[in-house]
């Protein structure tokens, strides 16, 4: 017989978003949930995507209309749910003779505005190029294209905040804690769940939701004895980012000859261009993912068949890569292996599992509101499904209009610079009061660092964001590694490890007093 009162309803395996968007849906529902990450949150594929919200137009091409369709509904939902990590972008297509013929992009794009439900969002238009600036970084054969919208996204800040609403309905949320075994009894799982300093914790749940991307096949053999079947197919996805390559805020679409398509679009406050992503199946080290020559040769050689002024190594500023956990449909062509999720559900030896292969970002959430379905008849106490019209944290700007948000905070904080108000507000929307109320000059923030960043931001992240090191703050929770001198970058190390140091001391002297 369990024990009740420490048998968790729910143990989530994985805090990428599809991990994080479970652990977030189940504990609105009144379930008891843990979820565990060996690493930071959305440290691997989750923080490695293009950084859209889309439908995925390609996909249309692959006949896959109910995917793309759920896509775009969703995108407008995550656009209210956090207007200050989302938000709209154009998309500028050029039309290249011998690629697809205009009549067929024309079709696509008139199906992508309408089968999604559009409503906040423009739809397509023709673009010529002596009626408009957007062609001024492009070689003077492209005379026409189709300009469509589609939104721009904070990936690893949508992990995050994810987490902080899971966490606020009542989850237990642990980053650098690994599921290091896994027990199945007939109504109950044991996992022996190991931490940052060695130190093994046992816990009890009546599911595990296995959500663990790249590792999903690895963990299925863990729980389920003798299953060694591969289900997973791992594609690699590889970025660049260069210095600023065009003026606007709209993006490109690229068509390549490969069949393959492309964006370049504006990062870090427009300050650089994002160009990517690559497509090759993926066999190495899934905790050490890097670019190949060969795909930064294939990202530059596909930039310069569009832009005037050519893309060379030295322009690149830096790089990243993903592997995307795709499920293995056995299709040939890697590049048309389905982008949709798979729920495999298994209690055929006990208490069941459910394992997460693939999905997009774009639709995580209707992915959780799926597992939760399939899990009901296990869990019939549950709640009511609820993630559709709910903010994340930070989202609740009212009408969800980030500009007029943004001039209302000017006003009431005029001693902060404006650009380092505007990041903090792009981060942390409406709670970014909570870094700054009671504030009344730049000397009530601590100690203060480059960009704005000050140590009263710092120990926010640390009590709300699930920050334990410099880097998961300077690399995914506000990507400033990018724009910080070397100098600038230690400094902020510096400070964590005085902060750890500190708190170390703290915890030897109170338990040098119990003792």
């Amino acid at each position: 017989m369990t024990d009740i009162e420490n048998l968790n309803d729910l143990l989530v395996i994985g805090g990428g978003i599809n991990g994080v968007g479970i652990a977030r849906d189940a504990a609105g529902r009144g379930l008891k949930v843990v979820l565990v990450e060996k690493d930071d949150l959305g440290q691997h594929t989750s923080s490695s995507s293009t950084k859209l919200i889309h439908g995925g137009l390609r996909y249309l091409e692959h006949y896959d209309f109910r995917l793309v369709a759920k896509a775009l509904r969703e995108r407008e939902v995550l656009l209210k749910a956090a207007p200050h990590i989302i938000w709209p972008m154009r998309f500028v297509l050029p039309h290249q003779k011998g690629q697809r013929p205009a009549w067929l992009v024309r079709l696509g794009l008139f199906l992508y505005d309408h089968i999604g439900g559009r409503k906040m969002l423009p739809g397509t238009k023709v673009l010529r190029r002596k009626l408009t600036h957007k062609f001024d970084a492009l070689k003077p054969e492209y005379k026409f294209a189709f300009e469509y919208s589609d939104c721009w996204v904070d990936d690893a800040r949508l992990v995050v905040l994810n987490a902080m609403s899971a966490s606020e309905k009542g989850a237990d949320i642990r980053t650098q804690t690994r599921c290091v075994h896994l027990r199945r009894f007939l109504d109950f799982w044991e996992a022996d769940l190991k931490n940052a300093n060695g130190e093994i914790e046992t816990v009890r749940a009546k599911v595990v939701v296995n959500a663990a991307g790249p590792w999903v096949d690895e963990l299925s053999s863990m729980a389920v004895s003798g299953e060694n079947a591969s289900h997973v197919r791992l594609v690699k996805g590889s970025h660049i980012i260069t210095n600023k390559r065009f003026e606007g805020a709209f993006s490109y679409f690229f068509q390549n000859g490969d069949g393959r398509i492309m964006f370049a679009i504006p990062y870090q406050n427009a300050s650089m261009t994002l160009i990517g992503t690559t497509d090759e199946l993926y066999l190495g080290d899934k905790d050490n993912v890097e670019i190949s020559e060969g795909e930064i040769d294939y990202l530059l050689d596909a930039a310069n068949e569009y832009f005037k002024m050519p893309v060379q190594r030295s322009d690149i500023l830096s790089t990243y890569s993903g592997v995307r956990p795709l499920y293995d449909d056995k299709t040939e062509n890697v590049s048309k292996v389905t982008r949709d999720y798979v729920l495999s559900y298994d209690d055929k030896a006990g208490a069941p599992i459910l394992s997460v292969y693939g999905g997009k970002i774009t639709t995580y959430r209707t992915l959780a509101e799926a597992a939760m379905k399939d899990l009901l008849p296990v869990l019939p106490e549950m709640g009511d499904s609820w993630t559709k019209s709910v903010r994340l944290p930070g989202g609740d700007i009212p009408e969800a209009d980030f500009d007029a948000y943004l001039a209302q905070m000017e006003a009431e904080y005029a001693w902060l610079e404006q650009s380092v108000l505007k990041r903090l507000l792009r981060a942390y929307g409406t709670r970014v009061h909570n870094i700054l109320d009671g504030a009344t000059s730049i000397n009530m923030m601590g100690k203060m660092f480059a960009s704005g960043v000050s140590e009263r931001e710092l120990n926010y992240v640390i009590e709300n964001e699930f920050v334990r090191q410099a880097d998961d703050f300077l690399k995914r929770r506000s990507k400033l590694e990018l724009v910080l001198s070397d100098e600038e970058i230690q400094e902020i190390k510096n400070w964590f490890q005085n902060k750890k140091s500190t708190r170390t001391s703290d915890l030897d002297s109170m338990r040098a007093q119990i003792n």
